[in-house]
């Protein structure tokens, strides 16, 4: 992987990931930016302790631009984007609209190819390889941040799923605080150390691959099963074999394994309903522990689509959005099944 850090026109950083060296990166962004006011505020929840961040300025960001004027392909044909090359592999920019600044923490957009009409699942091993290398990088250096409690890198696919850009992109949040989700794994984890003895992320991945009714694809450092509990129609946890922390923490033999079974994985999915429905639309979320009390979590990815037939979604309805309390149209052995046979 190499590395080369630039500006935007605004004072944004742009970071270009590429496979070789000696890419010429030095192509200027000539728009007429003015810089970036954003101002989100964390508010804390009183009734549940959740923090909920208010952004109000991202109303005005960029919503369904005609492909012609998509900011996150190259810059090309005297049209200038967010990416000043003319050509790129894997580049990775501050958000114009973000979440979280300033002391709330950071947001980033990862742009996983300058081919506006491809998906993830389209890309090629190698391509896949260097956005897992591009995740881990900037894990390790939002990590080293003051004041950045976790690092989440995700990818929204779909209208469905809420993308307002269909061009293959992800994003990588820097929260100023551990996320929600992520303190109930904590809390669950805690009282397993205590109840077992044990770890409770390595003694799901041992019953999920004893109850191999559940696993979806396996390889020898990594497998993909559907959860016992699993809240999505279809929803899939990737797990390393061996416990890490976060993304630094892979070996390389870890990370030479993970491109191939995780386009499957995508390229599975997209199978689930056959051509006619459609790219599947979907989640794919890194689940990371926090850099301070997180050593009883374990790296992960999880998978999940919100369509759970052919031409019918998912929606998060009364007791999902109003109790937090789960319905699954779908059983999680019947997923695994479908998703086995979509090979």
């Amino acid at each position: 992987m190499y590395r080369t850090v630039t500006e935007l026109a605004d004072g944004r950083e742009l970071i270009y990931y590429d496979s070789s060296p000696g890419r010429d990166r030095t192509a200027r962004d000539r728009r007429p930016l003015d810089r970036v006011e954003s101002s989100p505020e964390l508010r804390r929840d009183p009734a549940t302790g959740d923090w909920v961040t208010i952004a109000a300025h991202r109303q005005t960001r960029t919503y369904h631009p005609p492909a012609d004027a998509c900011p996150l392909c190259p810059s090309r044909d005297g049209r200038q984007s967010e990416i000043p090359a003319a050509d790129y592999e894997v580049a990775v920019f501050e958000n114009r609209f973000p979440s979280l600044s300033g002391a709330a923490g950071r947001c980033e957009v990862v742009c996983f190819t300058p081919e506006h009409e491809a998906a993830f699942a389209g890309l090629t091993p190698a391509r896949a390889r260097l956005v897992l290398d591009a995740w881990t990088d900037r894990t390790a250096a939002l990590s080293a941040r003051p004041g950045v409690a976790q690092v989440y890198c995700f990818e929204n696919r779909g209208a469905e799923i809420g993308v307002t850009l269909p061009h293959p992109h992800g994003q990588i949040y820097a929260f100023s605080t551990p996320a929600p989700r992520t303190a109930k794994h904590l809390a669950a984890a805690t009282a397993h150390r205590a109840a077992t003895g044990r770890n409770l992320f390595e003694d799901l991945l041992a019953e999920a691959r004893a109850a191999t009714g559940r696993v979806v694809l396996a390889g020898e450092h990594w497998t993909a099963f559907v959860p016992y509990a699993a809240r999505w129609p279809y929803e899939v946890h990737l797990y390393p074999h061996r416990r890490v922390a976060d993304l630094r923490g892979l070996g390389e033999a870890e990370r030479a394994e993970f491109p191939g079974l995780y386009l499957e994985l995508l390229r599975r999915f997209d199978r689930l309903f056959g051509a006619a429905a459609g790219p599947t639309p979907y989640i794919s979320a890194w689940h990371q522990a926090p850099l301070a009390g997180g050593e009883e979590l374990a790296l992960h990815l999880e998978l999940f689509t919100v369509r759970r037939t052919a031409d019918k979604l998912k929606y998060l309805a009364g007791t999902e959005s109003g109790m937090d309390a789960f319905m699954n149209d779908v059983a999680p052995e019947t997923a695994a099944l479908r998703l086995r046979e979509a090979g």
